[in-house]
């Protein structure tokens, strides 16, 4: 198997881990992820699924870029859509799978489906980010931000995360009157997604690497 093949591979595991992630939060009932929250936010005011929406706050994210860097890259927005339409694709793929999981009508099982989101998703970033293919266009936007303001990669992230969820939850207060993708889980996955990435890293990148011929 040559090493293209290998990325792609590991680009669509990663990918469909994290549309698992999303579904295992959604079904927590806590609040999404920060990533997720505007697509959430979109699909709980209209009628479309979840994938869909995602997909639409993608193209936000893309505005966003050509607002800030002042170009348009042709090639690579169009890179981006396609990453956002194999996400939003998992999404609703595993959303349909996610209805023969038990309801979380407690709070042991709320917790648990949150937990088990938090670690499916730390498993496809690192998966999705390592095979060094185009990213989804939120994750494009973060290093635009910091390069724009001058910001460290992880300031720019928690201020993209900040914004993202603020504008999620005043969408919910306008048109639903309600919090809706925002909760606790919310900001329990922006503080601990990338804690729990950073413990993959330690233990999985050097035979990832080593499985894909990347140099450490």
């Amino acid at each position: 198997m040559n090493q293209i093949t290998k990325r792609i591979l590991i680009y669509i595991l990663g990918t469909f881990l994290l549309g698992i992630g999303v579904t295992f939060s959604i079904k927590a009932d806590l609040g999404v992820s920060p990533v997720s929250s505007l697509g959430y936010a979109i699909a709980l005011i209209t009628s479309i699924s979840v994938g869909t929406a995602v997909f639409l706050s993608n193209i936000v994210f893309i505005a966003a870029q050509v607002i800030l860097s002042r170009q348009f890259e042709a090639k690579n927005y169009f890179l981006q859509l396609l990453s956002a339409i194999l996400v939003s694709a998992f999404i609703d793929v595993t959303l349909a799978l996610g209805v023969f999981l038990p309801d979380a009508t407690t709070w042991t099982l709320q917790v648990g489906y949150l937990i088990i989101s938090l670690f499916i998703i730390a498993f496809g970033v690192f998966f999705y980010v390592n095979a060094r293919l185009p990213l989804a266009s939120y994750d494009a936007l973060v290093p635009v931000v910091a390069k724009k303001f001058k910001l460290s990669f992880g300031k720019a992230k928690t201020r993209c995360d900040l914004i993202n969820v603020a504008l999620s939850a005043i969408i919910c207060l306008v048109f639903i009157q309600s919090f809706g993708s925002i909760g606790i889980g919310t900001f329990i996955a922006a503080y601990f997604t990338g804690k729990i990435v950073g413990v993959i890293i330690k233990y999985f990148k050097a035979p990832l690497y080593n499985w894909l011929s990347f140099p450490l």
